[in-house]
């Protein structure tokens, strides 16, 4: 077996997670997954958080998860760290995290558009275009049921 033909198989198996661990990471960059003052993430985007982050599938999660316990103790240091996670950053600090979080978020659109644009090239080609829909849907189902197990 060619070394492309190899690599095209491998693709085509773990493109699904690929793109799902890069979709769930550009919503992690940006707290979208995790309930905090004036917003409360939609439940699907709360258990899709749970299996990047613990590998199980929480629905209705709503706090954190099982066994883990938030560092601050009472709402108003919570609320106050979440507000000004690092209080002594200067503000150069903050144009860094901000540019960093910019810089990860692309990446993670790249590597969307990169999995996906490997998918569509392998089914141009006809001749093992039913080998790759089958790996296709096996790296597809195989992390759903195990992660439908996990809840």
């Amino acid at each position: 077996m060619q070394i492309r033909t190899l690599h095209a198989y491998v693709g085509m198996l773990i493109a699904p997670t690929v793109i799902f661990f890069a979709t769930t990471g550009l919503l992690q960059i940006y707290d979208l997954h995790e309930a905090h003052p004036g917003y409360t993430p939609p439940a699907f985007l709360e258990a899709l958080g749970s299996v990047h982050k613990d590998q199980r599938l929480a629905l209705d999660h709503h706090g954190p998860p099982a066994g883990k316990r938030p560092l601050a103790t009472s709402p108003a240091i919570a609320k106050h760290d979440r507000e000004k996670p690092h209080a002594d950053a200067s503000p150069n600090s903050h144009i860094a995290t901000t540019l960093l979080k910019a810089f990860f978020a692309s990446v993670a659109i790249g590597l969307i558009f990169s999995a996906g644009s490997g998918v569509w090239m392998a089914f141009q080609q006809t001749k093992r275009r039913r080998m790759y829909g089958l790996l296709l849907l096996i790296g597809t189902l195989v992390p759903a049921i195990l992660a439908a197990l996990t809840a």
